[in-house]
């Protein structure tokens, strides 16, 4: 029952925002007790897995050790982002910068956006997985044309047409690896179990073709480059809350899709063929985003483009393999904790100084010195400096690869430091440079300070000491994938 809780909970404070007339706190209310609800439900179904191996809901929905901690993912992240939102939207509507329709809107999308990351996780069934990603996509291209500015409207657009065709050629070689299913006349619902039991009747070359339409289509939604073009412009353009759930959450949800079918590859030609087209992805997506973000003006774009770098991280990790892959998936825990806080930190920025050019941004500690804090937390982590669990993930993966693949390490290691220097430029820039326009000191309320506390307390604590009931899921995760 428990995850029908989690998408009938999502559907109904949907509903519910809707409804809403002019009380801005009975939405925050909704969405907090909501995500609330949706994060004890997880817990629930996360230790069945954990006991059992899997859990199943009904007859339609189903997680496993990778599906448990993806959902765990979506449902921490959810709840940190809807506390958060309430008070943003507060301060913003308070500058008079959106209404109250405004905010209602943006509450029912969030709902709709959660419920579709949910329902792509829990169904078994591909063709469900890749409807309910594309619904991701819809729901937050009106989010990221949130404020109607042209260059918001132009990055949604942007966001919807290229998303879309890469997921059309994602639906295109989710076909192929249905038809032996249906050529062996299997009658109900198609699931990730049934495909693997009918690996025997594909063809290597047919298997081969489809697995690259997967990780084009999918990788697109994924932010690997060279399918990366529409992250920047969106990550920058939407609201920062729902930023930090497009690079926290939505980006894994895209990478969980390829490890589905990343599984009947390597049954059906062997492991060989879907890790050199990882490694390859990967060490792109690694070398191109460190360039880029060493010259970058926009905090919330070079943000952007670090999860553009931390998913080529992980697709080099998998595509490695052993250890790596075990790397990999904590590497994603990680980064998800440290790119929320990052974005949740510049949102405080951003309410203070109006501003998302990096020139503009000046003495922020001396401003704002809970949010110089945390962003500064939050820059050390995601650029894998000790202790922080990042420098442990990193240094794993690149462990693993260094034997078999020393020229793509010594590559990855480059970028990675080059990303490190680029971000050590940039917040230095902004969190100690002299405050000249005599801004006034405080931050903007404990709604925007709270759940930034929370993520820097889990990402810290994490760091230290993984719980042992995530580590299982891990291990689990990376023998399966």
């Amino acid at each position: 029952m428990a995850l029908s809780f989690i998408i009938a909970t999502a559907c109904i404070a949907s509903c519910l925002s809707f409804f809403v007339k002019k009380k801005m706190d009975t939405l925050g209310m909704i969405a907090m007790i909501a995500s609330l609800g949706e994060l004890t439900a997880t817990v629930i179904a996360s230790a069945a897995v954990v006991k059992n191996g899997s859990y199943a809901s009904a007859v339609y929905f189903s997680i496993d050790s990778l599906g448990a901690i993806l959902l765990i993912l979506v449902a921490v992240i959810g709840f940190i982002v809807s506390w958060y939102s309430a008070g943003y939207l507060k301060a913003e509507v308070a500058k008079k910068i959106i209404g109250f329709r405004r905010v209602r809107q943006y509450f029912i999308l969030l709902h709709l956006f959660l419920f579709a990351m949910f329902f792509a996780i829990i169904t078994p069934n591909p063709i469900m997985m890749w409807i309910a990603i594309e619904a991701t996509t819809l729901s937050t291209a009106f989010l990221i044309s949130f404020y109607n500015k042209p260059s918001a409207m132009e990055a949604a657009w942007k966001y919807l047409i290229i998303n879309s065709v890469g997921l059309l050629l994602g639906f295109f070689g989710t076909l192929l690896f249905l038809y032996p299913a249906l050529q062996a006349g299997q009658e109900g619902l198609i699931t990730w179990q049934s495909i693997r039991a009918n690996v025997s009747g594909f063809d290597p070359f047919v298997v081969k073709i489809a697995f690259i339409f997967i990780l084009i289509g999918y990788g697109t939604k994924m932010g690997l480059v060279p399918m990366h073009t529409w992250l920047p412009d969106a990550h920058s353009k939407a609201p920062v809350p729902i930023s930090g759930l497009l690079s926290g959450v939505l980006l894994n949800i895209a990478f969980f899709a390829i490890l589905r079918f990343k599984t009947v590859v390597d049954l059906a030609v062997g492991r060989q063929f879907s890790q050199e087209l990882l490694i390859f992805f990967g060490i792109i997506s690694i070398l191109v985003s460190a360039f880029i973000i060493f010259v970058q003006k926009n905090y919330k774009r070079l943000l952007a483009y670090s999860s553009i770098e931390h998913m080529g991280v992980m697709a080099l990790g998998f595509g490695f393999g052993g250890i790596g892959a075990s790397a990999a998936l904590l590497h994603m825990i990680y980064h998800s904790l440290a790119k929320s806080l990052l974005f949740l930190s510049s949102g405080n920025i951003f309410l203070k100084y109006s501003s998302t050019k990096i020139i503009r941004i000046k003495g922020v500690m001396s401003v704002l010195p809970f949010t110089g804090v945390s962003f500064i937390i939050g820059f050390l982590a995601i650029t894998g400096v000790p202790p922080f669990g990042i420098f442990i993930t990193e240094f794993t993966i690149l462990s693993a690869g260094i034997q078999n693949h020393p020229v793509v390490t010594t590559m990855a290691l480059f970028g990675l430091t080059l990303v490190f220097i680029g971000f050590f430029k940039h917040t230095v820039a902004m969190i100690f440079g002299e405050n000249e326009t005599g801004m006034q000191r405080g931050e903007a309320g404990p709604w925007t300070m709270a759940p930034v506390v929370i993520l820097a307390v889990m990402l810290t604590i994490t760091s230290i000491y993984v719980p042992s009931f995530i580590a299982l899921l891990i291990n689990a995760a990376s023998l399966a994938y």
